[in-house]
């Protein structure tokens, strides 16, 4: 009898053990998963200049992605009705249709801008099918506004993973490829002048962002370039300040991203290794919002904000854009 128990002790101490290595392996093979999504890219790179994971709840300028994964999917939401959803309120945001009322009415409803419907679906299926990444203060915040918010129809998505609230993926940026650690710091840096620029809209108006853009965005770039120990620019081929003028090669490289932009194509960094150094662009493209300052006179634009841009810059080309328009390039540099 003693020897009967003594297997079956063993027995379910091996199955045990193997049943955690099997979940561990799940998790990890998850997360490798998970990180090779292409909507996760995406998502970082189209989405966080408002919608970033960091940051505290004061200091923002539009909900996290993980606010936005809990308002639109509950136990009875499918991934094709999540992904419809999200392709309806990107073609057509507006206050009738918002399910996020509580963000409207702090920030607004976000600008119309045009995404390939690829690009919506990618993200909209990564964000169904992973746990996102969420701020710390997330989940009380998120727990106080549902106990106010009872039986006015929050959804609350019991019995799904909806976020982690550490990142899925900390690596050092020296660990990734060449291409994705140049995007890195160029979508850190435009989250950096995304976030003040569109808070100084949002609080004092078009005519202060345009003396912070004057003031302040050389100084934060390079901040920023400090920090990744790297050199980062802005450049075009029709600026607003003669400092950021594009060469010839540059120029080619924007012509590339405008021939992505048209044919509906997700443009991917382009990248150049020269000696010791690597080079990487990608493109600066042009939202709704952007139109305040860079759209076409007499159209998009006031004419106290002309007026204040021929003060400030005289020599401005960087005007006469529509949506979803490459103004620019990041031109990011650093060592191998």
């Amino acid at each position: 009898m003693k020897n009967t128990l003594s297997v079956l002790a063993i027995l379910l101490l091996v199955f045990s053990c193997n049943n955690s290595k099997d979940k561990r392996y799940s998790s990890a093979e998850n997360q490798v998963e998970a990180n090779q999504h292409p909507g996760k890219k995406l998502m970082e790179t189209n989405c966080y200049i408002c919608h970033s994971p960091t940051g505290s709840h004061d200091d923002r300028i539009g909900p996290p992605m993980i606010a936005i994964k809990r308002h639109y999917i509950n136990d009875g939401t499918n991934k094709e009705e999540f992904i419809a959803d999200m392709q309806a309120w990107i073609k057509n945001p507006n206050a009738d249709d918002a399910k996020m009322f509580g963000a409207v009415k702090r920030f607004g409803v976000m600008p119309k801008q045009v995404y390939p419907e690829e690009t919506i679906k990618l993200i909209s299926e990564y964000m169904y099918d992973y746990e996102i990444d969420q701020p710390d203060w997330f989940d009380d915040h998120f727990n106080e506004q549902r106990g106010k918010n009872q039986g006015q129809g929050m959804r609350n998505g019991m019995g799904k993973n909806y976020g982690i609230n550490n990142p899925q993926n900390e690596l050092n940026y020296q660990d990734l490829p060449y291409g994705e650690r140049g995007l890195k710091y160029a979508l850190a840096t435009k989250t950096v002048l995304g976030k003040n620029l569109m808070g100084t809209i949002q609080k004092k108006g078009t005519l202060e962002a345009l003396s912070f853009c004057n003031e302040r965005a050389y100084p934060l770039t390079d901040s920023m370039a400090l920090v990744h120990n790297a050199n980062i620019k802005r450049v075009s081929d029709k600026p607003r300040n003669s400092n950021n003028q594009a060469n010839a090669k540059k120029i080619a490289y924007i012509n590339t991203f405008k021939n992505n932009i048209k044919n509906s194509e997700e443009p991917k960094p382009i990248v150049e290794e020269i000696n010791t150094k690597v080079h990487v662009y990608y493109p600066i493209t042009t939202n709704a919002m952007c139109l305040q300052c860079h759209g076409s006179p007499n159209k998009d634009m006031q004419n106290t904000t002309l007026k204040k841009l021929s003060l400030l810059y005289p020599k401005d080309k960087a005007i006469g854009y529509d949506v979803n328009q490459v103004r620019g390039i990041w031109s990011i540099s650093f060592d191998k």
